[in-house]
């Protein structure tokens, strides 16, 4: 399983959007082979390319190419959050940045489930 991520994030992007052209961040986009990544990659900086924008934001230099493990291993920052639920703001927990809002305990939405 393959991942496309943004280099300087290390968030996990998604299909672009075929009304705007714009590739938003979702978690639970993979890619079975490393071709399937590589086509995704340039679908993506094709579209980028037919708006006639810069190429300086290109898809194909702000986003990379990772094997799963590899990734969560090695690449994916992590940030420190607190939980709602701590007032005093005396443990903080470190998570991925791409853990999804409703399973990080700092959101409200983890705790109304």
């Amino acid at each position: 399983m393959f991942y496309i991520y943004e280099k300087s994030s290390t968030y996990i992007m998604g299909k672009v959007n075929k009304y705007d052209g714009v590739v938003r961040p979702d978690h639970r986009q993979s890619y079975k082979t490393m071709p399937a990544a590589k086509a995704a990659l340039t679908r993506m900086s094709k579209r980028h390319r037919a708006d006639l924008l810069e190429s300086v934001n290109d898809p194909v230099y702000r986003y990379g190419i990772a094997e799963a493990e590899y990734f969560h291993r090695s690449i994916e920052k992590s940030r420190t959050v607190y939980s709602i639920m701590d007032t005093a703001k005396e443990n903080p927990i470190t998570e991925r940045v791409n853990t999804p809002s409703y399973c990080s305990p700092s959101s409200e939405s983890f705790w109304c489930m």
